[in-house]
């Protein structure tokens, strides 16, 4: 009889340990905002996929992020291998295209202002910010579901974080109202104590160190001028108008009506000093690439040519809509 009580206390100690252990909902993001909040630095790789329209664009993402908020991202897009870079440092918010020794300084609250699939410090923002999140234990780990906030595209609406039992986070999908994912980050390694030299933030340093890592194309005229295949109802290309510059071309083109915007096209080579560009608005990804938006204003480069659409008639919508439907495809006056 006494070793029926003994066995049976011994069971019942070993479910109530079990129950005590296993962590619910609120310890899990408790346990990985010390993580995240906690570490002096971190360093993750991955591959990211943005579906954009009918396009998939792919990247080799590299993430580095240390306690004093320096964040250096790494974008290489693997059809293409051009790099472009975004660095927040104590001096700003920095887009850098190295093949044309250029970048863009932001006025912007850079990455806290929109959802990030591949910083931990804003998928744990999202996180927290969801009073509604759903969360569920998986077999391999642990799955949040939460709304996004991506102010340059308003279809994204939802995000999946997977992680693993020791919290690291294994994948993001972010989705639209349908339930389609349109970006993918999936991470392959995720250094939690990581430490960063002074000068792996600075501006200079990775402009000269990304510089002669990469090949400069250099591009003296446009094989084929783009067009958007999307214009405002009422409006219409109404001129195009090509001029010599420097560098090689630079095309006009002027769309008239109830909506009008200007577009220009230019042929940009790298120099031998670094321009920086100030400007009141923040990164986004324009197709395959990352470029700088304003309230009236898309700018991008991709190949070696410039892209600059204006207007102060389209809100950003429109305006992203127009520069998301630029093709090489030319269209009749």
């Amino acid at each position: 009889m006494k070793k029926i009580l003994l066995f049976c206390t011994i069971i019942v100690s070993c479910f109530l340990l079990t129950g005590c252990f296993k962590k619910g909902e609120k310890e899990i993001i408790k346990d990985f905002a010390k993580k995240v909040e906690d570490n002096k630095g971190y360093h993750l790789t991955g591959d990211l996929e943005i579906v954009n329209n009918e396009e998939t664009y792919r990247y080799t993402v590299d993430v580095s992020s240390s306690k004093n908020e320096k964040i250096r991202v790494s974008l290489k897009n693997k059809t293409n291998n051009h790099e472009q870079i975004i660095l927040r440092n104590d001096e700003g918010v920095y887009v850098l295209t190295p093949s044309l020794n250029k970048s863009f300084k932001f006025q912007s609250e850079w990455p806290y202002n929109n959802s990030q699939s591949y910083l931990l410090e804003t998928i744990l923002q999202d996180i927290k910010n969801d009073k509604k999140r759903t969360f569920k234990e998986t077999k391999n780990g642990y799955e949040f579901t939460t709304v996004v906030t991506y102010s340059s595209n308003k279809e994204l609406t939802k995000q999946t974080i997977k992680m693993d039992k020791k919290l690291n986070v294994q994948e993001v999908e972010v989705q639209n109202k349908e339930g389609i994912a349109k970006i993918k980050m999936k991470f392959d390694k995720i250094d939690m104590k990581a430490s960063f030299e002074k000068k792996y933030f600075d501006l200079n340093e990775n402009m000269q160190m990304s510089l002669t890592e990469e090949e400069t194309k250099t591009v003296g005229k446009m094989d084929d001028i783009m067009y958007p295949m999307y214009i405002p109802e009422n409006t219409k290309l109404t001129s195009q108008d090509t001029v010599s510059t420097e560098n090689g071309e630079r095309v006009i083109l002027t769309f008239s009506g109830e909506k009008p915007f200007l577009m220009v096209e230019e042929v940009v080579g790298g120099t031998s000093a670094m321009t920086t560009v100030p400007i009141y608005g923040d990164p986004l990804f324009v197709g395959d690439s990352i470029g700088a938006m304003t309230d009236s204003s898309i700018t991008w480069a991709r190949d070696g040519i410039e892209y600059y659409v204006v207007s102060d008639k389209l809100n950003r919508e429109e305006l992203l809509s127009v520069v998301n439907s630029v093709s090489a495809m030319p269209i009749g006056k």
